[in-house]
């Protein structure tokens, strides 16, 4: 077992807060990678970077707020090469299907000289439950420029559990690419049907264009952020990940976990229930 501690950088999000829990409950050293942490880690302050690697034995490194995001790939290079420079063991980056960005951040990854292992991530089953769809899901629809687009979209526990295993396993796991998905295609509209039988309440799916998300979004968050997810959108919603990726089965020798045992799980925790009655 590590003495070191192992660095998650976004400890906060539906990732890294899962990946540090674990972690701690099995008993690994354990550093925040937040800028509230007591030794804080910062994306817009590298000054913060060195000491948060600081002794780290391998670290997961989850980008803010997304890899998509203008100066994300070179941020990526500049942490890479202070990882290599402070002797890190191995670095876990949580990428995203179907993003060119992700992937030049990959590249980057691969060339640091830092032993390293790759998360390609399909949809999230909690944007659903945590993230920026729940008020959706509770008003009863969720508008998407998905079409009629399947997208096997994957539980957080599972890619917790990948990332667990990276970064603990030092034997296994080097240098993979792990597609991590769900274990069917899941179009939006039957991702719908299921909240629905979860919620006890109707929830429809809205296609719409990908001018009205952008719209849509530039209310919420501003011109900048709508370009940038509503590219994402155009990226990853647009086919190509209509297909079964086997990250899990590979990683962790078991099949991944299904979009409707996530409905029946996080329903059961009332988070849904505010406006469901």
């Amino acid at each position: 077992m590590h003495t070191k501690p192992i660095l998650i950088i976004g400890a906060n999000g539906k990732t890294g807060r899962r990946i540090a829990k674990i972690l701690s409950e099995r008993g690994y050293p354990v550093r925040s990678g937040t800028r509230s942490a007591a030794i804080p880690f910062d994306w817009d302050d590298e000054t913060t970077w060195a000491p948060a690697l600081e002794g780290v034995a391998t670290a997961y490194v989850s980008y803010f707020p997304d890899l998509a995001f203008p100066g994300a790939a070179e941020k990526i290079e500049a942490l890479g090469a202070l990882a290599k420079e402070k002797g890190l063991e191995r670095l876990v980056l949580l990428s995203g299907r179907g993003e060119t960005q992700a992937e030049r951040s990959e590249e980057i990854v691969r060339a640091s000289g830092v032993d390293y292992t790759l998360l390609r991530c399909s949809w999230f089953a909690q944007n659903f439950s945590e993230g920026y769809l729940l008020e959706p899901v509770l008003d009863g629809h969720i508008a998407l420029p998905a079409g009629d687009v399947g997208e096997p979209v994957v539980d957080v526990d599972d890619i917790a559990d990948v990332a667990v295993a990276a970064l603990t396993d030092m034997g296994r796991h080097s240098g993979e690419l792990y597609e991590i998905t769900g274990p069917r295609l899941l179009r939006f509209s039957e991702a719908a049907a299921e909240l629905s039988a979860a919620i006890h309440k109707p929830v429809q799916y809205i296609p719409i264009t990908l001018d009205q998300f952008h719209a849509a979004m530039s209310e919420i968050g501003g011109t900048f952020i709508a370009d940038v997810f509503t590219h994402v959108c155009e990226e990853a919603l647009d086919g190509r990940n209509e297909w079964l990726g086997d990250g899990v089965q590979r990683a962790l020798g078991r099949p991944p976990r299904d979009f409707a045992d996530f409905c029946k799980r996080a329903a059961a925790t009332g988070v849904w229930a505010a406006k469901a009655a």
